[in-house]
């Protein structure tokens, strides 16, 4: 059975702290109200069990902390720095994470982590829900972490390295989920290009999808 969103499951110390307002939020806030427009992230009751759905982060300087969207927040449309969380050390082998800010971490903080730690270059991570990405992947040649492989656990944080290590990330900066139902992460060095290389992808599920419908 495919993942849902939202449970965390990696083993979590957190400390509440007064909210943040990095200068890098404006950016990720407008990118990430384009991809809330798209269907992207949000809340469906008819999905994932009703659940909010999508996370975004950045990296700190050039250190291995980050900041990311909190829990939960994937169904608001606009968020304040009320709901973001810095990460201040991740251990994927150890399945732990420290935290502080004034929301916990999403739940997919791990898979950023496991990002990060993979590729120095990277500044920004996004993680979606796209149906129409998901089922075309094949078609699309995208790179993919087995259906076996839960998401936010080590398991998971170690598949994504690995297709780092394997340089099967080369072509394209995106890698599907498949036991995360719907699941697309996408990076780069800034949140501007991570975000269009999903815009891009998505274009071209949605094209695929529009020929199976309309052949010849």
């Amino acid at each position: 059975m495919a993942e849902q969103e939202g449970v965390i499951k990696y083993r979590l110390d957190y400390r509440p702290a007064p909210a943040s307002n990095y200068l890098e939020l404006a950016e990720l806030n407008a990118w990430r109200s384009i991809l809330f427009r798209l269907g992207l992230i949000g809340q469906d009751p008819q999905r994932y069990g009703g659940l909010g759905f999508g996370n975004l982060s950045f990296r700190l300087d050039r250190t291995r902390q980050f900041v990311i969207t909190g829990s939960q927040t994937g169904g608001l449309e606009r968020l304040t720095p009320e709901h973001y969380c810095r990460i201040v050390h991740a251990d994927a082998g150890q399945n732990h994470i420290v935290a502080e800010g004034a929301n916990k971490p999403s739940s997919e903080a791990l898979t950023h982590a496991a990002v990060y730690q993979a590729s120095q270059r990277v500044r920004a991570v996004v993680h979606v829900h796209s149906p129409v990405i998901w089922r075309h992947h094949q078609a699309l040649a995208l790179s993919a972490v087995a259906a076996d492989v839960r998401y936010g656990t080590p398991a998971m944080a170690a598949a994504v390295l690995s297709l780092f290590e394997e340089d099967r990330l080369a072509e394209t900066s995106l890698f599907v989920m498949l036991g995360h139902e719907d699941g697309i992460v996408a990076f780069g060095d800034s949140i501007a290009e991570a975000s269009q290389t999903l815009i891009k992808t998505l274009a071209s599920a949605l094209r695929l999808a529009y020929q199976e419908l309309h052949p010849g």
